[in-house]
C-alpha cells in the first residue's frame, strides 16, 4: 500500500527488529522478577545473602530502594534518605570493581599533580612515586579505563626516561588496541612526544600490518596518522605506506638488508604483473577514504600522489582519478592535500596536466583560503603553479590578489609589510618579479625548484600562451596595490632584509607610476646616519638605514637602475629609468660625507657613476673638501673588518690548540686571515676624485 500523502515512506515503515520503549520496560520488570525470585529462594535455602555475587546483590537491592521509595513518596516522606542509600550503593558497586581501591588512589594523586603551579617540586616527586608504585606492573589494566589513564599520563608527564621505557615495555602488545580507544590513544602520543628511539620503535612496528583497519577507525586513525607524519623513521613510513598496496604487502613483510621503498614505480620496475592488482587495490582504499570525508591524512595523500605518479597519460584510470577529486563538492580534500607536501605536489600536477575546465574549478575550490596558503609551507606552491599554468590571467588576478594582497589600494600596507617578510608569502609575491632566482627560493625551498621544473616540462604541452606574456599581464594585475603599499609604509619595509629586496623587486619591475613609492623609500634614508647610543635609553632604536648592509645595497640597485646581468657582464637598465639618483641626492646631500664613510659608502660611489645623475659636479666638490676624512676612513680598519679579524684570530688559535692534541705528522689547518683594511667604497671614491 503506498504511504498517505505528506507523510514519508520511512515514516509509515515499521521497523523490523527494534524493541519498542515498552518492551524495553517489561524485559526489565521481568529481569528484576526473576531476580527477586532466585533471591527469595536462595534465602528460604538458608544461604546468606552475603556470599551472592556482587552484581546480582546490587540489583537486588536497588529494586528494593526503588519500591521503599515509591512507598515513602506516597506516605509523604522526604526521599532524602533514599537518595543517600542509592549513593553508597553506587559507592559500593564501584569498589567491588576490580583494582578499585588502587583506581581512586591514583585518581586522587593524578588531582594533585596536574595543579602543576601549587604542588612544591620535592612534593611531586614523592607523589609520582607513590603514582608508579600504584601501576607498576598493572598498567595495561589502568590504560583502558576512562579515568585512570589520565593518571598513568600525568606519570609519564614527569617521569624519568627509564621509567617512561618501562612503562612503554609493559604495554607492547596492546599499541594497536589503545589507539581504538577514546580516551587511551593520548598515551601513545604522551610516550611518543619525548622523541626516544627506543619507545617508538616499541611502538610504531605494533602498527604492520593493521593500517588498513587502523585508518578507517574514528579514533585510531588520527593516532596512526600522527604517528606517520611526525614520529616513523623513513623506513617506518615506507611500510607502513606499502600496506596501502594490498594484502601482500601487509602480510608479507620485506625483510633482509636490503632497502624498504614505498615507491611504486621501483615496485613495479622489479615485478610489472603486480600493477594492476595493486592500482585497483590502492584506488579503492584511497576512495574510500574520501568518499567518508576522511581526507585531511598525510598518509593518504601520499598513497594519492604514488598512485597518480605511475597512471598513464590519457588513459580512463586517470580520468577516474581526477573526477574523484573534482567530485568532493565542499572541497575539503583539495584544501586539505594543500598543507602537506605530497598533497600539494600533487595538486600543482593536477594544474600543470588539466584542462582549462579543471584548472578553473581547482582554482575556484581555493576560494577564500589562498591568504593562509601563501603563508603555509607546502600550500603556497599551489599559487606558483596557478601563475604558470592558467593562460586566463585576468581570472588569476581577480581570484588570488584581492585575497593575498588585500581588496583596496594603501589601505592594506600592513598585510604586504606581513606578506614581503614571510619566508612563504615573500615568494608570492616576489616569483613574478625575480623567477627562480637562488636568492627567492633559498636551500630550505630546493623541492620548490623541483617542482616548478617539472610543471614548465609538462606546461609546454597543455599551457597556450607564452609564458612570459602570462607574467607581465599578471605583474600588471598586482602593481598598482603594490606600489601604493611600498609609498604608504616605506619605513616598516626597509627594516627588514626582506623588505628591501621586496621594495627593490616592486620599484625595478612593477608597471605604473613609480614616482610616490620611490620618494617614500628615499625619504627613509634622511637624517643623521652617526650611529648615537645612549645608556639612559629604554630601549635600543633601530640603526639608520646606512648602517644596515640590505639598506645599502637596495640603495646601490635603486641607482644603478636595473640589476646586474652576468652574461652581459653590465647593468640591465629598466625602462623607463628610475631616475632615483636625483631623488636620493637632495635627501642625503648634508650627510653625503657621513655615508661616504660608512657601511654604505657604494651608495656614493653608485651616484657618481650613474649616467643620469644631475648633481654630480656638487657632489664631488662636497667630498673634495673633506678628502682628509675619506682618507683616514679608506686606510683605517672598519669596525666589520675588526670583528672579521678577532674572529679569524681565535679560528686560528682554536685550530692551533687541536693541533698540539692532535696526534704526531698531523698539521693543524691553516687560516686565510684577510689582509683588507679600510672602506672598499671609499677608497674607490678617493680614486673618482683623482680622475676628475
Amino acid at each position: 500500500m503506498a504511504p498517505k500523502a505528506g507523510v514519508s515512506h520511512s515514516a509509515t515503515t515499521k521497523r523490523k527488529g527494534v524493541p519498542s520503549e515498552k518492551q524495553h520496560g517489561d524485559s526489565r520488570a521481568k529481569k528484576a522478577k526473576i531476580v527477586e525470585e532466585e533471591i527469595e529462594s536462595d534465602s528460604e535455602s538458608g544461604e546468606d545473602l552475603a556470599e551472592m555475587p556482587s552484581r546480582l546483590k546490587a540489583d537486588y537491592e536497588s529494586k528494593k530502594l526503588r519500591d521503599n521509595g515509591e512507598a515513602s513518596a506516597s506516605n509523604g516522606q522526604n526521599s532524602r534518605e533514599n537518595h543517600l542509600k542509592q549513593k553508597q550503593l553506587a559507592q559500593e558497586r564501584k569498589a567491588a570493581k576490580p583494582l578499585a581501591d588502587e583506581v581512586a588512589r591514583a585518581k586522587k594523586l593524578w588531582e594533585r599533580l596536574r595543579r602543576k603551579s601549587h604542588v612544591p617540586k620535592e612534593e611531586r616527586l614523592q607523589l609520582v612515586d607513590e603514582l608508579y608504585g600504584i601501576i607498576t606492573g598493572r598498567v595495561k589494566d589502568f590504560v583502558l579505563k576512562h579515568d585512570a589513564v589520565r593518571a598513568v599520563q600525568t606519570a609519564i608527564k614527569y617521569s624519568t626516561p627509564a621509567q617512561r621505557k618501562q612503562i612503554a615495555k609493559e604495554l607492547v602488545g596492546t599499541y594497536a588496541q589503545l589507539a581504538e580507544s577514546r580516551y587511551a590513544k593520548f598515551l601513545i602520543g604522551k610516550l611518543l612526544v619525548q622523541n626516544d628511539d627506543e619507545i617508538r620503535d616499541l611502538i610504531v612496528p605494533e602498527f604492520y600490518g593493521k593500517v588498513r583497519k587502523l585508518i578507517n577507525h574514528s579514533e585510531a586513525s588520527w593516532i596512526l596518522d600522527d604517528v606517520y607524519r611526525g614520529v616513523a623513521t623513513k623506513e617506518q613510513k615506507a611500510r607502513l605506506l606499502r600496506e596501502w598496496y594490498g594484502p601482500e604487502f601487509a602480510i608479507f613483510q620485506q625483510t633482509g638488508e636490503g632497502e624498504v621503498t614505498a615507491d611504486l614505480s621501483k615496485i613495479f620496475a622489479a615485478e610489472p604483473s603486480k600493477r594492476a592488482v595493486v592500482m585497483r587495490y590502492l584506488f579503492d582504499m584511497a576512495n574510500n577514504l574520501i568518499q567518508k570525508k576522511l581526507t585531511g591524512f598525510t598518509i593518504l595523500h601520499d598513497a594519492m600522489l604514488q598512485y597518480f605518479l605511475n597512471l598513464k597519460p590519457e588513459s580512463e584510470e586517470l580520468k577516474e582519478f581526477v573526477e574523484v577529486i573534482k567530485g568532493d563538492e565542499a572541497g575539503d580534500l583539495l584544501k586539505n592535500m594543500a598543507f602537506t607536501k605530497s598533497g600539494a605536489r600533487l595538486v600543482c600536477l593536477l594544474l600543470a596536466n588539466g584542462g582549462a575546465k579543471d584548472r578553473k574549478q581547482i582554482l575556484k575550490t581555493y576560494k577564500d583560503t589562498f591568504q593562509l596558503m601563501a603563508a603555509d609551507q607546502h600550500a603556497h606552491m599551489i599559487i606558483l603553479a596557478a601563475y604558470d599554468t592558467i593562460d586566463d590571467t585576468v581570472l588569476v588576478s581577480k581570484t588570488i590578489f584581492p585575497e593575498i594582497l588585500g581588496k583596496s589600494e594603501g589601505t592594506d600596507a600592513e598585510i604586504v609589510v606581513f606578506l614581503a617578510n614571510d619566508l612563504n608569502a615573500r615568494i608570492t609575491i616576489c616569483y613574478l618579479f625575480e623567477g627562480m632566482t637562488r636568492s627567492l627560493f633559498p636551500a630550505s625551498h630546493a623541492a620548490d625548484l623541483e617542482i616548478l621544473k617539472e610543471i614548465h616540462e609538462i606546461r609546454q604541452t597543455t599551457s597556450k600562451k607564452d609564458a612570459e606574456i602570462r607574467r607581465k599581464e599578471l605583474v600588471g594585475g598586482m602593481s598598482l596595490q603594490l606600489l601604493a603599499a611600498v609609498a604608504a609604509a616605506p619605513k616598516e619595509l626597509v627594516a627588514t632584509s626582506f623588505g628591501c629586496q621586496f621594495a627593490t623587486d616592486v620599484l625595478l619591475s612593477a608597471v605604473g607610476d613609480k614616482k610616490s613609492a620611490l620618494e617614500a623609500i628615499a625619504s627613509t634614508a634622511g637624517g643623521d646616519p652617526t650611529p648615537v647610543v645612549q645608556d639612559d635609553m629604554p630601549f635600543t632604536p633601530l640603526p639608520h638605514i646606512s648602517l644596515t648592509p640590505f639598506g645599502g645595497k637596495m640603495f646601490k640597485t635603486l641607482i644603478a637602475g636595473g640589476r646586474f646581468d652576468k652574461e652581459a657582464g653590465a647593468v640591465k637598465r629598466v625602462d623607463p629609468p628610475l631616475d632615483f639618483a636625483d631623488i636620493l641626492y637632495p635627501v642625503i646631500k648634508e650627510h653625503a660625507v657621513q655615508w661616504a664613510v660608512g657601511p654604505s659608502s657604494f651608495t656614493i660611489v653608485g651616484l657618481l657613476e650613474a649616467p643620469d645623475f644631475s648633481f654630480k659636479k656638487e657632489l664631488l666638490d662636497t667630498l673634495k673638501a673633506s678628502k682628509k676624512v675619506l682618507q683616514k676612513a679608506a686606510t683605517e680598519e672598519t669596525a666589520y673588518q675588526q670583528a672579521r679579524d678577532e674572529a679569524a684570530k681565535a679560528k686560528e688559535e682554536a685550530a692551533k690548540a687541536k693541533g698540539e692534541k692532535a696526534k704526531k705528522g698531523k698539521k693543524a689547518p691553516k687560516q686565510d686571515v684577510p689582509k683588507s683594511k679600510g672602506n672598499q667604497g671609499t677608497k674607490l671614491i678617493l680614486d673618482m676624485l683623482k680622475k676628475a
